[in-house]
């Protein structure tokens, strides 16, 4: 779990960066295109193209793709019909999601992996509900779609590092999720990006290098490495401590404002998921 906390905390920088220097300001299709070409010259010079298990360099491109190209593609496309609260509170669907799609993989169905997944919703729901208005299903849907493919893309990995054992290490074979995702965002920049929003000060490029180099590879792989020493429940909720951490940075950095007693309680409940999944597991369900 060590991993999955530390990348917690990336990504929780993360989404504050985004939203004060690259959403409204720098082409999204650009943005992601950025992440995954910078994360792909890191990882593909060390990448071993021999002596790899075929099923599992498809099964990895197929993660990539779905994890980094569509999901985001359907996220960014979402801002478009929703407002940001609407958006936070749809997502808190995806640990759910993660703890079905672990289970199904798995041929089996732990209840108390979705009861703390149920429950780590309900906390990120404290911590993000705003009243909904306005034409929102449209939305709902590409969000759905972006969850149930975040989801998918790394239960797949945690999956397929433990069915295909091999002597050469992950950081070897990590190359193949991002040119799975290349395959995805190439094409939608080509089709759909605004080459009137380039970027164009330091501090936006700046923050695209920081987003390619550390949350997209460091962080996608660092994510990946935690995926495969947790069960699925434990896997679903730490879906959701991006919530509580992401608030506290931005109120902490950026001044935003922020309801205490609401983050407090939501992650608290949280926490309270990760000892409901402890409790099952010990019970031996």
């Amino acid at each position: 779990m060590p991993y999955l906390l530390a990348v917690t905390v990336l990504w929780a920088f993360s989404f504050s960066l985004i939203g004060e220097y690259i959403a409204g300001r720098v082409d999204s299709d650009f943005a992601v295109l950025v992440r995954v070409l910078l994360a792909a010259l890191i990882f593909l010079p060390f990448t071993q193209w021999k002596n790899v298990a075929p099923r599992f360099v498809a099964g990895l491109m197929l993660a990539g793709a779905l994890q980094f190209g569509v999901t985001y593609l359907c996220l960014y496309r979402s801002f478009t019909v929703l407002t940001v609260p609407e958006v936070l509170l749809f997502t808190v669907l995806t640990p759910i999601y993660v703890t079905l799609l672990d289970d199904a993989l798995s041929r089996r169905f732990n209840p108390w992996s979705l009861m703390a997944a149920i429950v780590a919703v309900s906390g990120a729901a404290i911590i993000r509900f705003e009243r909904l208005d306005g034409d929102y299903l449209w939305g709902f849907l590409l969000l759905q779609v972006a969850n149930l493919t975040f989801a998918a893309g790394q239960v797949m990995c945690k999956h397929l590092v433990q069915r295909y054992p091999s002597d050469v290490p992950l950081y070897r074979r990590f190359g193949y999720f991002f040119l799975g995702a290349l395959l995805i965002v190439v094409p939608s920049f080509f089709l759909f990006g605004n080459t009137a929003l380039l970027p164009t000060t330091s501090v936006q490029w700046g923050v695209l290098l920081w987003m390619g180099v550390f949350a997209t590879a460091l962080g996608m792989y660092g994510w990946t490495v935690g995926a495969t020493r947790v069960n699925g429940g434990t896997l679903a909720i730490m879906n959701e401590l991006h919530v509580p951490a992401g608030l506290l940075v931005n109120l902490l950095i950026w001044n935003r404002e922020a309801d205490l007693q609401r983050l407090l309680l939501g992650g608290g409940v949280i926490v309270a998921s990760l000892l409901i999944n402890r409790l099952g597991r010990r019970g031996g369900a």
